[in-house]
């Protein structure tokens, strides 16, 4: 009877056709959720300690992270965009036991991952000194954020590697390896940055004093750092799904890593959508700090701090979101549509409860907050306004999220980036643009359109969740 209770029993009844109650499928959920959840906060934590590193050297440094953290995203967006149309394909042949062929997935999604990380690696690398004076940069802050951004492209071949490996785990139904393997560069980006950003220095203990030696390259040092930890753990990923993987471990037979035409499309199907939606959405945050840029270098702190500090609120949705993916893929592979649109359900309830619990803790608690990530004043000032107004769309924020990973998990990708898009663009540039440029309300101006836009985006994809036919996508031709 414990076997049938764990997580590994549970999948099995979803791939067999086995009846599960609702007891099970809220059980399952949450051993799927929680090794993710677990993973996000401490992502959290130490992001917190990684993002008040860099602030504790002024303003300027921090601004200069926030100016190319937006394009970052758009890069690493696309990486991932790019990987999710494998992993969706695994998650459907698992839940059809069709075990080979997730396996010859596997191997043509590395080798594709491979190219198109090199591809986007020389694109980076070309753009890099020209990005902070497009943005609107000033020179305060440009030569870091140059640098930063550089550093950062030249590992997108790793970060490619490591976003299909855990992509494809965690559709296996292993959302506990990935986990780990985030924690644990999280733990080395915090680790490799205490050394490379700050100069030898003499440090206070009990009493006693000792020296810690440093490399003092400041912004460069954690850009360094990050990379240094993406590199261990992207390694670890792959020999965690080419060698360790119950299901997907390559050793069980060989096979060609040759892309196929059946494959290659199919994954650009589900993965298509997705990459323009991330170009899209990437240019609307790109736009934004181009408004946020014209309030001068403390907002721009303010607004990348406290980008910051609102993770501690949605970081657990995203790991719901992850556990959403692999059900819905795996039910629906199985043909099991009816447990599909239930574990969407649950998935969504579960996270509008734990996000809400979040944002009402995240607007008293502002001022810690800011005052964890910076020592500034004006910034921590600014921060704590913007959080508060934010606090308020977190349930609906984390209906956007879930819905979005149930959809995922369907390969239902075109209808969900048409959603982002058209929530994005219409609705948080044009009413950012305006209460910034037209209304004068500063940065308080932008995060009200923030706000905004969360509520309308996450109310749509409810919408369409319950009333939608999201579960018509092609899956695998039996």
């Amino acid at each position: 009877m414990a076997s049938r209770e764990s997580k590994d029993g549970l999948l099995a009844m979803i791939r067999n056709g086995e009846i599960m109650s609702l007891r099970q499928q809220l059980l399952l959920v949450m051993q799927l959720s929680l090794p993710a959840m677990i993973a996000q906060l401490s992502t959290i934590a130490m992001n917190y300690i990684d993002a008040s590193m860099v602030g504790s050297l002024g303003a300027a440094q921090s601004a200069s992270i926030g100016l190319v953290s937006t394009t970052i995203w758009l890069f690493a967006g696309l990486c991932n965009a790019f990987c999710v149309g494998f992993s969706v394909q695994v998650a459907h042949y698992i839940g059809a036991k069709r075990y080979s062929e997730a396996r010859s997935v596997v191997r043509q999604g590395l080798t594709c991952a491979i190219v198109m990380g090199f591809f986007f690696m020389l694109l980076g690398a070309a753009i890099s000194p020209f990005l902070p004076i497009w943005l609107g940069g000033n020179e305060e802050i440009s030569a870091d954020a140059t640098s930063y951004f550089l550093i950062f492209t030249l590992c997108l071949p790793l970060l490619v590697v490591n976003f299909l490996a855990s992509g494809m785990l965690r559709c296996s139904g292993d959302i506990r390896t990935p986990s780990i393997l985030n924690t644990l560069m999280c733990v080395l980006d915090v680790v490799f940055n205490y050394f490379l950003i700050f100069p030898t220095r003499e440090v206070a203990y009990f009493g006693d004093s000792f020296v810690m030696p440093g490399a003092g390259l400041g912004v460069t040092g954690a850009a360094l750092g990050t990379a240094g930890a993406m590199t261990v753990v992207s390694l670890l990923s792959l020999f965690f799904l080419v060698v360790r993987s119950k299901d997907l471990s390559l050793r069980q037979e060989k096979g060609s890593f040759r892309p196929t035409r059946p494959v290659v499309l199919q994954a650009m199907k589900f993965s298509s959508p997705m990459a323009l939606q991330q170009a899209m959405m990437s240019s609307a945050y790109m736009m934004t700090t181009i408004i946020v840029a014209s309030l001068g270098t403390v907002s721009i702190a303010a607004n990348a701090l406290a980008i910051e500090a609102e993770s501690v609120c949605y970081m657990p949705g995203y790991g719901i979101s992850e556990a959403s993916t692999t059900l819905v893929g795996q039910s629906l592979g199985a043909g099991r549509r009816f447990l599909c649109r239930q574990f969407a359900h649950i998935s969504l309830f579960l996270a509008m409860g734990v996000m809400g619990l979040m944002g009402l803790l995240m607007y008293c608690a502002a001022p810690l907050m800011m005052g964890v990530l910076t020592c500034v004043p004006e910034v921590i000032d600014q921060g704590t306004q913007v959080l508060r107004i934010e606090a308020f769309a977190e349930p609906l924020f984390a209906a956007a999220i879930v819905c979005y990973g149930a959809f995922i998990g369907a390969g239902d990708t075109r209808a969900s980036a048409i959603m982002n898009v058209v929530s994005m663009w219409l609705v948080r540039v044009s009413l950012a643009w305006f209460l910034v440029r037209v209304m004068n309300f500063g940065l308080i101006g932008m995060w009200v359109a923030m706000a905004a836009e969360l509520c309308f985006r996450g109310t749509i994809f409810m919408l369409r969740l319950w009333f939608g036919n999201w579960m018509k996508a092609t899956v695998i031709k039996n």
